[in-house]
């Protein structure tokens, strides 16, 4: 079992032989891989210090935030369910994390809480690295874009000004509301809701450059198909934010199909580095966290 400590035992946590100075924050927080991820690069860049999980329950990060500035963090990154709430407490958001609508890193300053978002670029890292394009080039089809995943990518695609995006979600109220903001975001960009059970879905499927599957439907080997296995058409490159299981049935049916695939767990790593880089300017930490994720993992 992962080790994690909570506010309560905190301080033991700064006294171990490389203090705690990063942190990630969730609630629960015993299955994140970021420790696995950052703590070799640390290491390998000679920092004296630990990267440890942190639970912290709702409604308690705003004195999490204080308590780790007061002890000499450098920052933290944030998961489910605080990365809406740690806009909250922030000071200073970037412009893009108050686009993708949420904070995933933090960086503590003496008197000044700063919040940022890395889910969105490292996507555009990943998709980029697995299928030698650009989201402003292509056609993306987002599946289960009314989620917090599926809407802070299909943010990251409208800020890359495509000529086409496609939102499919299983209600599409939620998705709605997001292609109005996303068209302020994009207005040249012609932007299409589709509900996942409409028929029509499997004509833009076939339409689309890159399939993203970004719900939680392949998590467990007996979770009903994302969508039919004849909505795969070989000139597709299929991409999953899952990454455990390393093949989904949505990456299998896509491969059987002769798409291009790839999993979350590039995005894990992308949106790792950029998120280091926030607190260790003018590093590379990528190859240090990628060999240590896939050695794990």
């Amino acid at each position: 079992m992962h080790q994690v400590f909570t506010l309560a035992n905190l301080d033991q946590a700064v006294r171990q032989s490389k203090p705690a100075r990063l942190a990630v924050l969730g609630f629960p927080v015993a299955h994140s891989a970021s420790p696995q991820l950052h703590q070799p690069a640390l290491d390998a860049f000679g920092i004296d210090a630990s990267y440890i999980r942190l639970e912290v329950e709702p409604g308690e990060l705003p004195n999490a935030f204080e308590t780790m500035r007061k002890i000499g963090f450098i920052g933290c990154n944030v998961t489910v369910p605080h990365k809406f709430e740690a806009m909250a407490c922030c000071t200073r958001v970037s412009k893009q994390a108050k686009l993708l609508g949420a904070v995933n890193t933090i960086t503590f300053l003496e008197k000044e809480t700063l919040g940022f978002n890395t889910d969105g670029p490292g996507f555009t890292h990943a998709i980029g690295e697995a299928f030698n394009t650009t989201l402003a080039n292509i056609h993306t089809l987002i599946l289960g874009a009314g989620g917090g995943a599926g809407q802070a990518i299909a943010t990251q695609c409208a800020l890359q000004h495509p000529s086409r995006l496609t939102l499919a979600n299983r209600s599409l109220s939620k998705i709605d509301i997001l292609a109005d903001r996303l068209r302020q975001v994009s207005p040249k960009t012609v932007i299409q809701t589709i509900a996942l059970d409409d028929p029509f879905l499997k004509d833009l499927c076939h339409e689309a450059d890159l399939l993203v599957q970004t719900s939680s439907l392949g998590l467990k080997a007996d979770d009903s198909p994302v969508i039919p296995a004849n909505y795969f058409h070989p000139h597709l490159c299929a991409y999953d934010t899952i990454y455990e299981p390393a093949e989904t049935k949505f990456l299998a049916d896509a491969r059987a199909n002769g798409c291009r695939t790839d999993n979350g767990l590039s995005l894990l790593i992308h949106q790792g580095a950029i998120a280091f880089q926030h607190w260790f300017p003018d590093t590379d930490p990528l190859p240090y966290m990628r060999r240590a994720l896939e050695n794990c993992l």
